[in-house]
């Protein structure tokens, strides 16, 4: 998925999502995944829009499938937010742009 979301494996995973200052919203999709195809350009949206408050970034569960299983994603896409180290919302699913910002408008806002 070419865009402006950065990547994280399993190797970065724990520094750059567990340990942020910020709540992060990390997208565990795939190549092969249709419906991750759609929702990444909304995800591409809310990352440059909201920059300020949400890191979102990108987990490709065939390259990393370590931390996927972890935190048992069994469907994509699945989005999970993590504030503090936790998993504080997850959202299954493609979605359109304004259910997924009423979605996570508390990250938002």
């Amino acid at each position: 998925m070419a865009g402006s979301l950065r990547d994280v494996t399993d190797e970065t995973f724990a520094r750059e999502v567990l340990t942020s200052a910020t709540p992060v919203l990390v997208d565990f999709w795939a190549e092969w995944c249709g419906p991750c195809r759609l929702v990444a350009p909304v995800l591409e949206f809310l990352a440059a829009e909201h920059s300020d408050k949400i890191t979102v970034v990108q987990l490709n569960v065939d390259e990393s499938p370590r931390t996927a299983a972890e935190y048992g994603v069994s469907s994509i896409p699945t989005l999970n937010v993590y504030r503090d180290g936790n998993v504080v919302k997850t959202v299954i699913g493609a979605r359109p742009r304004h259910v997924l910002e009423q979605e996570l408008r508390e990250f938002l806002s």
